[in-house]
């Protein structure tokens, strides 16, 4: 018999902090994803305020009145759904060329994991269904450009969640293409989006593109910083250098993190084990050249940059 295909790898959204290279790892596909059942459970008690505070009359903001200068206008109970079906296609007015399908992976991803917190109020079956969208590969187009980013990605947020209402463009998991939204959900079994109450202001109301866009980067310039300090580490050594410049003694003295953590690379790499070191095991040199015996206070600055960056992403 045929061996059955495997099985996607499940990650479970809890709310928490996506690392970065938890999120760089989701956007190349082959993954699928859900919410832990403390999730699930935060989701629903968050859709729970929202109700009540209809059943109850009660006017709040972005649920049953208008944005922005009409916050003072009260929308009627059977106008709740296209006033936030109307928000979403209000916004959706980015342009350029759209984000990569990885790259639109992670923003769907690190959305959900948002909602997950269960502070936005939406509701349970309306995640279940951006969960589906990202586990069948239907991605919407989203322009790259058009975020005023610290105020929210609106306008991309506005995009992703148009194509899962069924408008708009979507990347065809099939063909790599661009298609019809509402298309492209039917072709993988799924149906568009219907948004309740406060819905559409709970999907975009974020700063994701930024976020999964700034873990990309990072993920980058952390993998060349490594690379710099491998990169010493061999000219050291088939330059007959010495690893004095790296004694922890001398480090600690100054304690930079990075700094740190440059010098203690370099001394797990000059190890004696090649046949270069048993040649001349570091002796006779009293100093390298400046670019090589301060690697750590160079290198250092870009790892204590990388820290800092890491910290506000993961916030």
């Amino acid at each position: 018999m045929p061996a059955m295909p495997a099985q996607p790898e499940k990650v479970l959204l809890n709310g928490e902090t996506l690392e970065p290279q938890d999120l760089v790892r989701l956007s190349q596909g082959g993954l699928s994803i859900d919410l832990s059942p403390d999730a699930w459970a935060r989701v629903a008690e968050g859709r729970k305020v929202v109700d009540s505070i209809l059943a109850e009359g009660k006017v709040a903001y972005g649920i049953n009145t208008g944005f922005g200068l009409f916050s003072e206008v009260v929308i009627d109970n059977d106008k709740l759904r296209e006033l936030q079906e109307n928000l979403i296609r209000s916004h959706s007015a980015g342009v350029g060329e759209p984000l990569s399908r990885e790259r639109t992976r992670m923003l769907l991803a690190l959305r959900a994991n948002v909602l997950a917190k269960g502070h936005s109020g939406v509701r349970t079956e309306t995640l279940e269904q951006f969960l589906a969208a990202f586990n069948k590969d239907c991605l919407s187009v989203v322009p790259v450009k058009g975020t005023v980013g610290a105020s929210g990605d609106l306008a991309p947020l506005s995009h992703l969640a148009l194509g899962l209402m069924g408008e708009g463009r979507m990347w065809d998991p099939n063909t790599g293409s661009i298609g019809d939204a509402a298309e492209v959900l039917k072709s993988k079994g799924l149906r568009p989006i219907v948004l309740g109450a406060k819905e559409g202001l709970a999907l975009i109301n974020g700063t994701q593109l930024i976020t999964s866009l700034g873990a990309e980067a990072l993920m980058r310039a952390e993998n060349v910083a490594r690379c710099a300090d491998i990169a010493c580490a061999l000219t050291l050594e088939v330059l007959k250098g010495t690893s004095n410049a790296f004694h922890p003694a001398i480090h600690a003295t100054r304690p930079h993190p990075g700094q740190q953590v440059t010098a203690a690379r370099i001394r797990a790499l000059l190890l004696p084990r090649s046949e270069i070191f048993q040649s001349h095991k570091y002796k006779g040199k009293v100093q390298d050249a400046y670019c090589l015996r301060c690697a750590p206070q160079v290198h250092g600055v870009v790892h204590d940059t990388s820290a800092f960056v890491r910290s506000i992403l993961s916030v």
